[in-house]
Parts: structure tokens; sequence; C-alpha cells
């Protein structure tokens, strides 16, 4: 899933680094500034969830997709101060990845320092 939505936000123009679960994309999201994260909440070492709280409590500003199998309303209602900029559940179309990421990345920023894509 992580190749397939990488492989289709580079065919539509975007720079996406990707990360295999939750901890790899927190280090990719620490070592270098980016437009966007994409990401999963069910991932191995770190929810997507706990990663929002981490960038939360880190200062980092950087707008956020949830694209999920199942929405972990509890977490988020618990935390409103991490929301998504958007979220996106399962089985969710290429059209409707790529839409959201135009609609986030041009209401929050221009995309030019790229995607971080954790699935």
């Amino acid at each position: 899933m992580r190749q397939l939505n990488s492989e289709v936000l580079l065919q539509s123009g975007y720079l996406v680094d990707t990360a295999e679960n939750g901890a790899v994309a927190w280090d990719t999201l620490s070592a270098r500034r980016y437009d966007l994260l994409v990401t999963d909440h069910s991932m191995p070492k770190l929810t997507g969830v706990e990663l929002l709280r981490k960038l939360h409590a880190a200062s980092m500003a950087v707008p956020a997709i949830l694209a999920t199998g199942s929405l972990p309303k509890a977490e988020l209602e618990l935390y409103p101060w991490i929301k998504p900029a958007a979220t996106l559940l399962k089985p969710y179309t290429i059209a409707q990845l790529v839409g959201t990421v135009k609609q986030v990345l041009h209401t929050t920023g221009d995309g030019k320092r790229g995607i971080v894509a954790s699935f």
C-alpha cells in the first residue's frame, strides 16, 4: 500500500519519502522539513495518533492526512489539538488520495519540501 500510494503521488508531481512504520516516520520528520504527512493509524512501533502527538509536542507544524481503515475517534477526542488536516477512510481511490493531498497542500502550503508517507 505504501509503495502504491507513493508511486501515485510521485506520478502526480509530488516529492515523496516513505517510512515503513511510525518510528521511522518520526525520525524522517525530525531530520528534514516536510509540507505534509500522510499516515495510517495502525502502524507498528508508533501509531498515527502517537506520531501526531509527537509532532505537536515538538511544535512541528506539519499538516497530516490520516489514511486509515478505522478512525481512532476516542483518541482524537482525547487529544483534540492533534486533529489531522484531513482523513481518508480505507478503502479509498487514487483520485481521493490525490485530491485530498492537493486540497491540504493548497490550504497549508506549496508542497515544495515534499511529503512523508507512512502506512
